[in-house]
């Protein structure tokens, strides 16, 4: 392989020099019976691999699968599992290392052995990534960060390819930063963040298996500690990436300047969602009503806003600064007891006397009723155009409004009760006059 490239872009030099090397690398190892001793030792090693994992698999999968996964050392064993795919390239790896010292004392050469244990790392990863990660953001960086590197690395290319890459650089403004650099900035933000995010999910599940604090604090505390891991997570980034602690002055003034002119309701909202947090007059769970009509169950709480879930399943987004300069009914409190009414009427001919004792033992009988606060309550409430309008009260251990739909069955156990006690539930009537003469 000889020709002219003298005239060629220095980057296709480079590439052309780099491609003679390799040639004359292969050339060497196809006329090396010591490169063909290797060749036979990598593939001794990775038969003995493959047996060695058929004999180890099952019996790994078998004491990393234990039936209950509570304890710690359960929850270790299961971690574990997740690694198996790694078994047979780390066992040809391990094994072609025990090989490569008798290798070399006879030949005094390894090249061949070393290049095997670079593909059988290239392998370990790939497995790595294809059955392994399951984190999206892991596993995009795994399939185009990570691979690639392990790739240039089996072909010896790592030192050229990170060459290149810390010599291409790109400029901005009055700042410049390498192709090297950049991927370094990915790489590593990309590990901080999901160890901020693992160790932010970790402490949310211990914070709230506290139940003896009440849930507005559990709430806060999650806040706190989500905001607190990130914030370290990022001085940890700036201090690995070089960027002085200093710099933050700037930001922090040009965060300052943004909450003065655009940023204050985001601001307000957060410091809204603080309070409530720390009052506890909304939390996750209860069913509230805002001033401007919208009402739900609160299903989550966030730093901006609130998340309502209506009756028919609909969610609405109620801005945190609702919640503390507007009017808020709140129908619920961690299970709290709320009354209702159910209205009826019965015809003029009733002995109106019998009725609060037949409505209040009919729904007294309902087992979602309470007898505590008070018994259902049955109230005259006035005398209307077709019949006497009475309504019974009772109390009942969540909200009617939602998945529990109370006053429907209230009402049939006063329809029946009615019923079998003959009382007549009145209708409209009308009387109509004809003045004159008869019709003809």
């Amino acid at each position: 392989m000889n020709f002219d490239i003298s005239e060629q872009p220095q980057i296709v030099q480079q590439a052309y020099d780099l491609l003679v090397q390799l040639w004359v690398l292969a050339e060497g190892w196809l006329l090396s019976p010591a490169a063909w001793s290797q060749f036979a030792l990598l593939l001794v090693a990775w038969f003995a691999a493959r047996f060695a994992n058929k004999r180890l698999h099952p019996f790994l999968k078998k004491w990393l699968s234990p039936e209950a996964s509570t304890g710690y050392l359960d929850k270790a064993r299961l971690f574990l599992r997740q690694f198996l795919p790694l078994l047979l390239p780390l066992l040809a790896y391990v094994f072609t290392g025990i090989g490569e010292s008798v290798v070399r004392s006879l030949f005094d050469s390894g090249a061949v052995i070393a290049f095997g244990k670079r593909l059988f790392l290239f392998i370990a990863v790939r497995a790595m990534v294809r059955d392994i990660i399951k984190d999206p953001l892991f596993g995009l960086l795994g399939r185009y960060v990570l691979l690639p590197i392990a790739a240039l690395y089996a072909l010896g290319l790592l030192d050229f390819a990170t060459a290149w890459l810390d010599g291409a650089v790109v400029p901005l403004g009055n700042l410049s930063f390498s192709l090297l650099a950049l991927l370094r900035f990915v790489i590593i933000g990309g590990i901080i963040f999901w160890l901020g995010r693992w160790s932010n999910d970790q402490s949310a599940t211990l914070i709230h298996k506290q139940e003896a604090m009440r849930p507005a604090t559990r709430q806060l505390a999650v806040k706190a500690a989500e905001i607190g891991i990130f914030g370290v997570a990022f001085l940890i980034f700036l201090n690995i990436m070089g960027i002085p602690l200093t710099s933050l002055a700037v930001l922090t003034g040009a965060i300052g300047v943004g909450l003065g002119f655009g940023l204050q309701k985001i601001a307000s909202n957060f410091i809204s969602g603080v309070i409530l947090l720390l009052e506890g007059q909304a939390t996750v769970g209860d069913y509230v009503e805002l001033d401007g009509g919208e009402a739900g169950t609160i299903v989550k709480m966030t730093a901006r806003a609130a998340i309502l879930e209506t009756y028919d399943g609909r969610w609405i987004v109620v801005p945190n600064e609702d919640f503390i300069t507007t009017r808020v009914v709140n129908y619920s409190d961690q299970g709290s007891a709320n009354r209702y009414e159910a209205p009826f009427s019965v015809s003029y001919d009733t002995d109106i006397n019998k009725v609060p004792d037949i409505i209040e033992t009919a729904v007294a009988k309902l087992d979602f009723v309470l007898d505590d606060p008070d018994g259902p309550d049955c109230e005259l409430r006035g005398f209307g155009d077709s019949g006497i309008d009475f309504a019974v009260e009772f109390w009942v251990n969540g909200i009617d409004d939602g998945r529990n739909k109370y006053t429907p069955k209230v009402l049939f156990a006063v329809w029946n009760a009615l019923k079998d006690a003959g009382i007549e539930i009145p209708y409209p009537h009308r009387v109509v006059e004809i003045k004159g003469g008869p019709l003809s």
